[in-house]
């Protein structure tokens, strides 16, 4: 067959390291959306922003801080640039991002709140483009279209854009969905030198750091983050499947296949945080968004095939 009559044959998989990343990154995605299901059943308990990401880093920094040593052991030590650099993305990737995220939820449902964040892989495709020249696929911008279609018909029914404080909750979490969009493209660019899992290790110590900071600044006693036992147990859920898990799967497939199909593939996730929103929250699912929901996952299936 001609090469030229082959190139328009039908689709076929990609090769297995890529589909690897994409089944990686898609992963953490599932993992990661469920941290607005968790903030919502901890602000049952009338704690706050601050509250829930400084217990939820504080139960993963001792995670982060084995796999930061293990990985130690076996690579060479950081330049001075390099430390510089993982300090940065630790503040913006996961303090910033993160606490700009759960303070906005506050103020939005966590459909609209899903439904900004998912601006990301746009943002993230559209700076590589142009920032670092490298070509976009045909195919990644159609999958992109595919799944923001399947999510405006999954929270389309969710979204309240009433009330005084809407625009400001919407502001946080867009700020947010940009901060994280950065963090994938700059570790991107860092994590073939540094190692993905040292790397999001690093970051995260980092990002505790910061949170600690932040809530003595604050002048929060020490004692009150001693909740209820249904607080300390959601903020460990939070900790090892919400947050070590999904940024460690994050990281692998940012370096197996490069921050924007990662964080396409990402976008998966409004999937899992309605079927958890139904489990976990008693909010009902519509056929519009099971549809909404196949379109998701076709996007996902074109991502993950290309052109024989």
């Amino acid at each position: 067959m001609p090469a030229s009559q082959k190139s328009l044959s039908s689709p076929v998989e990609l090769p297995a390291p890529q589909r690897y990343g994409l089944a990686v990154a898609a992963v953490g995605a599932v993992l990661f959306s469920a941290k607005a299901i968790v903030a919502k059943l901890m602000y049952r308990y009338s704690v706050d922003a601050v509250v829930v990401i400084t217990l939820r880093m504080l139960f993963a920094v001792p995670l982060f801080m084995a796999i930061g040593w293990w990985q130690a052991r076996k690579l060479p030590a950081l330049s001075w640039a390099d430390r510089g650099r993982v300090v940065f993305l630790g503040f913006i990737g996961y303090y910033l991002s993160s606490f700009l995220d759960f303070l906005g939820l506050q103020y939005i449902t966590a459909g609209l709140e899903r439904l900004i964040l998912f601006l990301t892989p746009s943002f993230v495709l559209l700076t590589t483009a142009l920032v670092f020249h490298r070509p976009i696929h045909a195919r990644q911008w159609m999958s992109l279209l595919l799944a923001y279609a399947g999510i405006v018909l999954v929270f389309a029914h969710d979204l309240d854009v009433s009330g005084a404080q809407v625009w400001l909750g919407g502001a946080l979490v867009l700020a947010s969905a940009l901060s994280y969009g950065v963090y994938l493209i700059l570790s991107g660019e860092l994590v073939r030198r540094v190692g993905s899992l040292r790397l999001v290790a690093y970051a995260m110590c980092v990002s505790t750091a910061c949170c600690v900071v932040q809530y003595v600044a604050l002048g929060r006693p020490l004692a009150a983050l001693a909740q209820p036992a249904p607080v300390m147990w959601l903020s460990l859920v939070n900790a090892v499947f919400c947050t070590v898990l999904p940024v460690s799967l994050t990281m692998i497939a940012v370096a197996r296949i490069g921050a924007p199909m990662a964080s396409q593939a990402g976008m998966i996730g409004p999937v899992s945080t309605l079927l958890l929103a139904f489990w976990l929250l008693g909010e009902p699912i519509t056929g519009w968004q099971i549809a909404g929901s196949a379109l998701v996952l076709g996007g996902m299936y074109l991502l993950s095939s290309r052109r024989a």
